[in-house]
């Protein structure tokens, strides 16, 4: 079933990158034969033992990341690598997410980035490479076999050159208190309207509904904003009708999104304002709230936090009448610092990033961020599973929604994704209308992404 639905995500985000040729990696020589014995070269003997390497030079490698919470599961992936390669150790050195991109940047600037590090998706991470801060991989051994065109294509040029191995994608979904559903007799809801319904229910008991809160921002708008908007829009479909100007970011389904980040409002925690997504978590983990929209990145914190009461995830259900499409997110790849001086050692551990033997690893010490080689491991987690099966059940799958095109803006102008977030947020404050809302954010595309400012 995995296969089948990584599959399906491959094909849909295929069609939406449009690539004008695939990357083919350069065709490797097999080594020369050993040449026979002759008089002039007689064949090593007993007496004559045959010439030995010498021993490999011992080199440590770095690898940076945003992902803080993930230092023993890599400590146990690199640990495995180690074992195949025993002169080559990585350590794992994260930054907080926050931080990371702005962090990242400098280290590389003054020479002292990582040897690896993770790569974000589209246009920041292409970023990076046009500057030449990311080794390309269009001879990396196996790129081209280990992973669909697809999965490559967030980290490849117009041409098909990659520069990073892709290694991760995440669901998002709702995590609720199972035990709080039962004791308000609250099933899960199959609309939008249903789930409201039973959010009033929870706060006329005294429960808060919702943790999420808007101090870090991001969350707000990546894991609750953009899980509405592709069941809002058709998926993939009707994402690919804004970026070919065929509606404007202000129609009525963009609107309709908005009014459901309105309709939560009363249900989210007192304050909400200065809940961060720590706190969200706290809230969540300690039974004091029944939901948390997230992402499924989150499994292990609550596998080992809330460990009180039972469980579980469903995917919030579209508004009544129209059918649900899932996020399902290709979001992080590896790729090697171009300036490192063990580039050599750097690419031997990408090659390793596309074995069965990294996947396996990758999707059983991280529940929740799922591999994307085509050979596709059993996951075990039964949460990351039930994440899994949103993507069987749905109208389909689909990317967030600004990530491709719209991330990177003009000097001066507002991207995607900021105007999303400022909009979102002004919306919860009550500081605009849905539509309001809508409008000032096809204001921010038009001024600078030619569709949207010709748009139908």
């Amino acid at each position: 079933m995995q296969k089948k639905l990584f599959g399906l995500l491959s094909l849909l985000v295929l069609l939406s990158l449009a690539l004008t040729a695939c990357g083919g990696g350069a065709a490797t020589e097999a080594p020369a034969e050993e040449p026979a014995a002759t008089e002039e070269a007689p064949a090593a003997t007993e007496e004559a033992p045959a010439a030995t390497e010498a021993a490999a030079e011992e080199i440590t490698l770095t690898l940076g990341s945003w992902r803080v919470d993930d230092v023993a599961a890599w400590e146990a992936i690199n640990a495995a690598f180690h074992e195949k390669y025993p002169n080559i150790t990585v350590k794992f050195d994260p930054t907080n997410p926050p931080d990371y991109n702005a962090t990242l940047r400098t280290q590389l600037e003054t020479g002292t980035g990582p040897d690896l590090y993770f790569v974000r998706s589209f246009a920041t991470g292409r970023e990076l490479f046009d500057a030449g801060y990311v080794a390309s991989l269009k001879d990396l051994p196996g790129i081209n076999d280990s992973f669909t065109e697809a999965s490559r294509a967030p980290w490849a040029t117009e041409t098909g050159e990659p520069y990073a191995v892709p290694i991760i994608a995440v669901s998002h979904g709702v995590y609720y208190n199972k035990e709080i559903f039962a004791a308000n007799g609250i099933e899960v809801p199959a609309t939008w309207e249903e789930l409201m319904a039973a959010s009033q229910t929870l706060l006329d008991a005294g429960v808060i509904p919702f943790a999420n809160g808007t101090k870090d921002a991001w969350d707000i708008n990546e894991v609750v904003m953009m899980q509405f908007i592709p069941s809002n829009i058709g998926g993939f479909e009707g994402r690919m009708a804004y970026l070919n100007g065929d509606r404007c970011f202000n129609s009525e389904e963009m609107v309709a999104s908005f009014q459901q980040i309105d309709d939560m409002q009363p249900y989210l925690p007192n304050g909400f304002e200065a809940v961060s997504y720590y706190d969200a978590a706290q809230l969540f983990a300690q039974g004091q709230a029944a939901m948390m929209m997230d992402g499924s990145w989150s499994i292990g914190a609550f596998e080992k936090d809330a460990t009180d009461f039972e469980w579980g995830v469903f995917y919030p259900p579209a508004l009544e009448g129209k059918d649900t499409y899932v996020t399902f997110h290709i979001d992080a790849a590896i790729g090697a610092n171009a300036a490192s001086p063990n580039l050599e050692a750097a690419m031997t551990f990408l090659e390793f990033l596309e074995s069965s033997d990294f996947a396996g690893l990758l999707g059983n010490n991280l529940p929740g961020f799922f591999p994307l080689t085509k050979d596709v491991p059993t996951l075990s987690d039964p949460i990351a599973a039930d994440f899994m099966a949103f993507n069987e059940s749905a109208a389909g799958v689909d990317i967030r929604f600004v990530w491709e095109k719209l991330l990177a803006a003009p000097s001066g102008s507002v991207d995607a994704y900021t105007s999303l977030n400022n909009n979102v947020i002004a919306v919860l404050k009550d500081e605009k209308t849905p539509q309001e809302a809508a409008d000032a954010f096809n204001a921010d595309l038009a001024a600078w992404y030619e569709p949207a400012a010709g748009c139908k």
